[in-house]
C-alpha cells in the first residue's frame, strides 16, 4: 500500500462518516444476511476460496450490498476495479477492460470490476461491458436497489449469480449498534456513551432495516449532545427523536417497491380485506406516492374486479378523484380512502373479462359477417334485403324477443357470465332465460337471420307483412309455452323432473332454476342435442347439472324410453311435443306414467 493510500485509509478511519467508518472489513465483522454469506452459505464459500463468478447484489439500502463488494476486495488475490455506473461512462468501462486484459496476459491475474448502480447503466454501457464478460476477462460484481430482472441487461444478468440482500432484522440493528458504540478504533468505544433503552429502541425501530439510516441517526445524536460533569454522553429519548424522526421507508416511484406495494394494494382490494386496503394505502401515501396514480388503478379495478357487481363502483371512484382534485392534500386524503373501502367491500366480479374472450374469437372466427336482419336496411333493404327479417324488441313484452344477433359461425357461444353477487345476481336468471329461449329458437329455424337476397323482383306487401308476423311471434310463443307448462306443473324445490323431447333446453333450464333441491333428468332424441345440452351445463355446478339421457325413437315408443335407474320415480314430466308423432298416444302416456311417484 502506498503512503497515499494509507494516508486516505487513515483520514477515512477518523473523519469520515460513522457509517463509512464502522463498515465490515471482513465476513467475520459482518453482521446480518445469513442466508446467503452464513457458515457453509455458498458465497461465503466462494469469498473464501477466492473462486467468484459474476454477481449481482440486489437489495434495498443499507443491508450490504457494498460492504459484501469491499469485503471481497480485501479478501481475493483478484485485481479489483471499483466504479459508478453514475459518474462512469463508456471511456471509464474500456480502461477497466484494458487494464484487465494487461493483469490477464502479463500476470495471468484475474480482475473484479465492481459496478455499484449497476441498473444506472445505459445500454451503450452495458454493450460496452457484456463481451468481455462473456469471454471472462472480468468478473462482474453489480450493486443494485431495482430488480435486475427489469433494470439490467438479460444477457448480463444470465451470466451472473443473483443474490437479493433483505433489510436487517432488529437484532442484527442491535448489535450493528452495539459494535458502534464500543469500537474504541472507529466508533465511540473511547467515549462514555449511554443510551436509554427506549432511544435505542427508537433508533432501531425508525432505521427499518437500513443500516447506514441507523448509525447516521446515532452519530448525530452523539455528535450534538455534550458530556456532563463526569464526561458521559446521555442520549435520551427526546433525543433520539431529534435525531431520527421520520421512519425510512424504501419507496422509489419507479422500482420495485413502487410495483409491489400497488400490486399488495389492487390485490387486498381485490380479495375484501378493507383492513390490508387501507395499510397498503397508508403506505403509499407516506412514501409521497402521487394520489392520481392510485385512483388511476382504482379507477380500472371499480371495472375489472366489481364490474356489474355493482355498477355505481366506477361513478363513485371517479367523484372521489374529481373531490380530491377540487380539495388537494392533506385532506384530499379522505375520498382517497373513502374510494379504497368502497371498492374494498363493493360485491366482486370479473365477467368483464369475457370481452378478451369477444376478443379472441375475432381473431380466430372465420366467419364474422353481419347477419342479414342486423344489417342497416335504410340504403338497400328493397334490393338486398337488408334488414329483413329484424324483430323490434320494443314491440313485445317486457321489451325483449328471442332473436339471433351473433354471426352465424358464433350461435350459442357464450361471452359474458354473470356472477351471483350483487347487480348481477339480479339479471343472471333474466339473461340465462333470454339465452335459451334463443338456442330454442335457433334449434326450431326461428329468430335467425334471413338470407341476403342475390336477385331482386317486385315485393310482394301481403307476403312480406306474413313473414315479419310470423317471425317476429315466434321468440314471444316459445317463451309464453315455457311459463304455461310450469304454471301448470306448479314443481316445488325438492322435486325430481324429467323433461322428455328436451331438445334445446328450453324447458330443462327452467326446471334446473325451479328445483334446486331436487333433480332434473334431460332427455334428448339425437345427439346433436344430447351434446349441446352438456356443454351448456358445464357452466353449473356439478351438482345442478342436469343428467342428460340420449335415446332415438324406435318404431313402438315403450322401447325407446331410456334406461333410468329403477329407484329414480319423477314428481313431474314435462315436455314439448313429445305425442306429436305418436300413434298411439295412450300407450305413451302410460308409459310415461309408470315413472311417476
Amino acid at each position: 500500500m502506498s503512503l497515499f493510500e494509507q494516508h486516505r485509509q487513515h483520514l477515512t478511519e477518523t473523519e469520515a462518516p460513522l457509517a463509512a467508518r464502522m463498515r465490515p472489513r471482513t465476513l467475520d465483522e459482518f453482521i446480518g444476511q445469513d442466508a446467503i454469506v452464513g457458515p457453509g452459505r455458498l458465497l461465503r464459500r466462494a469469498i473464501q476460496a477466492d473462486q467468484l463468478s459474476s454477481l449481482i447484489f440486489y437489495g434495498p439500502p443499507g443491508t450490504g450490498k457494498t460492504t459484501l463488494a469491499r469485503i471481497i476486495a480485501n479478501a481475493t488475490r483478484a485485481h479489483f476495479i471499483s466504479i459508478n455506473a453514475v459518474l462512469s461512462g463508456v471511456k471509464e468501462i474500456r480502461e477497466a477492460i484494458s487494464t484487465a486484459q494487461e493483469k490477464r496476459g502479463m500476470h495471468s491475474q484475474k480482475t473484479i470490476l465492481f459496478v455499484d448502480e449497476v441498473h444506472r447503466f445505459n445500454k451503450a454501457q452495458q454493450d460496452a461491458l457484456l463481451p468481455w464478460v462473456e469471454n471472462g476477462t472480468v468478473i462482474l460484481i453489480g450493486a443494485t436497489t431495482e430488480n435486475p430482472y427489469f433494470e439490467v441487461n438479460k444477457a448480463l444478468v444470465s451470466r451472473s449469480r443473483i443474490f437479493q440482500l433483505k433489510p436487517l432484522e432488529e437484532n442484527d440493528l442491535y448489535r450493528v449498534a452495539e459494535q458502534a458504540l464500543s469500537d474504541q478504533e472507529r466508533g465511540y468505544g473511547r467515549l462514555n456513551v449511554q443510551l436509554e433503552a427506549e432511544a435505542l429502541s427508537h433508533l432501531v425501530n425508525v432505521a427499518n432495516g437500513d443500516a447506514r439510516a441507523l448509525l447516521n441517526a446515532l452519530e448525530l445524536a452523539v455528535e450534538t449532545t455534550s458530556a456532563n460533569e463526569d464526561g458521559t454522553i446521555f442520549i435520551s429519548l427526546t433525543v433520539a427523536e431529534e435525531s431520527i424522526q421520520q421512519r425510512a421507508v424504501l419507496y422509489d416511484k419507479e422500482g420495485d417497491a413502487h410495483f409491489d406495494t400497488i400490486s399488495a394494494f389492487i390485490k387486498s382490494i381485490r380479495g375484501s380485506d378493507p383492513d390490508a386496503t387501507l395499510y397498503w394505502l397508508a403506505r403509499m401515501v407516506y412514501a409521497g406516492e402521487d394520489p392520481r396514480f392510485i385512483f388511476r388503478r382504482m379507477l380500472i379495478l371499480a371495472s375489472e374486479d366489481v364490474g356489474l357487481a355493482d355498477p355505481s363502483a366506477v361513478a363513485i371512484v371517479h367523484a372521489c378523484a374529481e373531490s380530491f382534485d377540487r380539495v388537494g392534500m392533506p385532506e384530499g386524503r379522505y375520498p382517497l380512502a373513502q374510494a379504497a373501502l368502497y371498492l374494498a367491500t363493493a360485491p366482486k366480479s370479473n365477467s368483464v373479462m369475457g370481452f378478451f374472450d369477444a376478443l379472441s374469437a375475432v381473431e380466430q372466427a372465420q366467419e364474422g359477417e353481419v347477419p342479414n336482419h342486423l344489417r342497416d336496411a335504410k340504403r338497400d333493404k328493397h334490393g338486398f334485403g337488408h334488414g329483413a327479417g329484424y324483430l323490434y324488441p320494443h314491440s313485445y313484452r317486457e321489451h325483449w324477443v328471442a332473436q339471433q344477433y351473433l354471426p352465424g359461425s358464433l350461435q350459442g357461444q357464450v361471452f359474458y357470465q354473470p356472477s351471483d353477487r350483487g347487480y348481477e345476481d339480479q339479471v343472471r336468471q333474466q339473461v340465462a332465460r333470454h339465452r335459451e329461449a334463443q338456442l330454442a329458437a335457433m334449434v326450431e329455424g326461428t329468430g335467425v337471420a334471413l338470407p341476403e337476397i342475390l336477385t331482386f323482383s317486385p315485393a310482394n306487401s301481403v307476403t312480406d307483412r306474413w313473414l315479419q308476423r310470423t317471425l317476429s311471434q315466434t321468440g314471444e310463443r316459445l317463451a309464453t309455452i315455457r311459463d304455461r307448462v310450469f304454471t301448470l306443473a306448479n314443481p316445488q324445490r325438492h322435486h325430481l323432473i324429467l323433461d322428455v323431447n328436451a331438445g334445446s333446453g328450453l324447458l330443462t333450464w327452467e326446471a334446473v332454476r325451479r328445483v334446486p333441491e331436487g333433480g332434473v333428468y334431460a332427455w334428448v332424441y339425437g345427439a346433436t342435442d344430447e351434446k349441446a345440452l352438456q356443454e351448456q351445463a358445464v357452466f353449473l355446478p356439478e351438482l345442478n347439472r342436469p343428467v342428460v339421457i340420449q335415446k332415438n325413437f324406435q318404431e313402438k315408443f315403450s322401447e325407446s324410453i331410456p334406461k333410468i335407474p329403477p329407484d329414480v320415480r319423477f314428481d313431474r314430466i314435462i315436455g314439448r311435443n313429445v305425442l306429436l308423432n305418436e300413434i298411439d298416444k295412450n300407450a305413451v302416456v302410460q308409459s310415461l306414467a309408470e315413472t311417476l311417484c
